[in-house]
């Protein structure tokens, strides 16, 4: 009787020769029998026009081989070591109808310890298929992300967004201690300034670049004579009315990476994006000078985008302002008050921003970002060429977007801080990061959720825009990117 069949009786310990057996059969077996009984713990699918994502997620890595069709596009992965199990059937009404770029999902088991996986796409695609270590909340992560073979332009994007909404109502150029209503301003009657998009699709069109599409021809709309607008000090200063302007508006996180979370469960990428998008329908309803505002969302859904993407998508709308919104998070639940961020080259202004910014930049890390891919805005590194004069530009905004915040609700720090913030290089955008409140304040995080604050947060973030424009009237757009 061998010791195994008494589970009291101590077992004998292994030889020499018997660890050296076992260690030759894991180099035979290798990874693949390695793998065998992985558990699935999650999947999940992220669409959006971008691109759309699949996440499997496990307690050890898994080995995955892809085969990519080209016609009807469909991608095949053969996940080994696993055998097919309820979650991973699950995937297969995970996707939704209206998913710009998967059809379909189909899953069997093709041999035995080997999972297919079959993605049916509505177009021709460029697929990525990356493993994650795991972080934060996660294990170990298997990631097919379906990109579009012809990306999705965010120029492009922006003027059709345009061309299908209403027109913008005039409204004459808020001065600087200008509090406009709750109300939105009444539309646009017959006779008002026409949209100033002909320029803007004209300078899209003729731009190179790598992944740039020429813009639907249209005539260019007539440009209305210069509008005269009040400037700081009484004195009224011929303003551009053929030109629009843009302010890029960068929700945090978002897709895997939820952000922080807040006691209640409260998720920072959905409150981040709600406010983004009442902030949004402002900026789109008002005018600086007799030039309509746009505002441009970096994300629109609940989707990971790269922290370098998001830079890039902003120069690449050629936008006037960058303002990143989150709500910050701390390991006691005492923190609470807003916070503007700006850029530093010289070191960050405490300890407590050097931390912030620390976390912030890891949300490539947490959202899962593909570090050997060779797409251009995924792989490209981070900007790091930002000027003095951009800085400076981003603490004059900040420091009025905090003094319009610090009207409806508390103040974490008194003044702009500033860090090394990853999302804030733009060399040639203002760009300020703002944290909202304390997701992890109990008492914060419930007025966080609250729609009538959410609605406040836009509204003074609305009135510091139009602030810093009132002191700071946009120039001519000379930029290329």
């Amino acid at each position: 009787m061998t010791a195994d069949a008494h589970p009291d009786r101590p077992s004998y310990a292994p030889n020499r020769r018997s660890l050296l057996q076992a260690g030759s059969l894991v180099l035979l077996l290798g990874t693949q029998q390695i793998a065998r009984g992985a558990t699935i713990l999650a999947v999940r699918v992220w669409p959006a026009p971008e691109y759309s994502r699949v996440t499997i997620e496990s307690d050890t890595k898994l080995v995955a081989k892809q085969f990519f069709v080209t016609t009807p596009p469909r991608l095949a992965v053969d996940i080994e070591g696993i055998d097919l199990s309820p979650e991973l059937r699950e995937l297969v009404a995970k996707v939704k109808p209206d998913d710009p770029n998967i059809a379909g999902i189909r899953v069997g088991q093709n041999a035995p310890g080997v999972v297919r996986l079959v993605v049916d796409l509505k177009q021709a695609a460029q697929p990525q298929v990356f493993t994650l270590p795991p972080i934060a909340a996660y294990q170990h992560r298997l990631v097919f992300d379906l990109y579009p073979a012809e990306p999705v332009d965010p120029l492009e994007a922006l003027i059709a967004e345009r061309l299908r909404a209403p027109p913008p109502a005039t409204a004459a150029t808020a001065g600087a201690n200008a509090r406009p209503a709750d109300k939105a301003p009444p539309p646009a009657k017959a006779g008002d300034a026409a949209d100033p998009l002909g320029e803007l699709i004209a300078q899209h069109s003729n731009r190179p670049g790598p992944s740039a599409t020429p813009a639907p021809a249209e005539p260019a709309p007539t440009a209305p004579p210069p509008v005269a607008a009040n400037r700081p000090g009484g004195r009224a200063t011929a303003t551009q009315t053929d030109r629009i302007i843009i302010v890029a508006l960068d929700p945090g996180h978002g897709g895997e990476d939820p952000g922080a979370i807040g006691p209640g469960g409260t998720r920072e990428k959905d409150v981040v994006l709600r406010v983004a998008h009442l902030l949004r329908d402002r900026i789109n309803a008002t005018t600086v000078g007799g030039n309509p505002m746009r505002a441009f969302l970096t994300r629109d859904g609940d989707y990971f985008v790269p922290l370098g993407t998001r830079v890039e998508k902003a120069r690449r709308v050629q936008a006037d302002l960058f303002v990143s919104i989150h709500a910050d998070a701390f390991t006691t639940p005492a923190a609470r008050g807003a916070s503007v961020f700006a850029l530093s080259q010289s070191g960050a202004s405490s300890t407590a921003a050097r931390w912030l910014a620390n976390k912030e930049n890891q949300a490539d890390l947490v959202g899962g970002l593909n570090v050997q891919s060779k797409d251009r805005h995924v792989q490209r590194a981070l900007l790091d060429m930002s000027t003095t004069a951009q800085i400076n530009d981003s603490l004059k905004l900040g420091s009025v977007l905090l003094g319009e915040i610090g009207h409806i609700g508390r103040l974490h720090k008194p003044r702009v801080e500033q860090a090394g913030f990853a999302v804030l290089k733009a060399p040639d955008i203002p760009s300020v990061l703002v944290e909202t409140a304390f997701i992890s304040n109990p008492e914060e995080e419930a007025r966080l959720r609250s729609g009538a604050y959410q609605q406040q947060l836009a509204d003074a973030l609305m009135r510091g825009i139009t602030r810093y424009f009132a002191k700071n009237p946009p120039l001519a757009r000379s930029r290329s990117v």
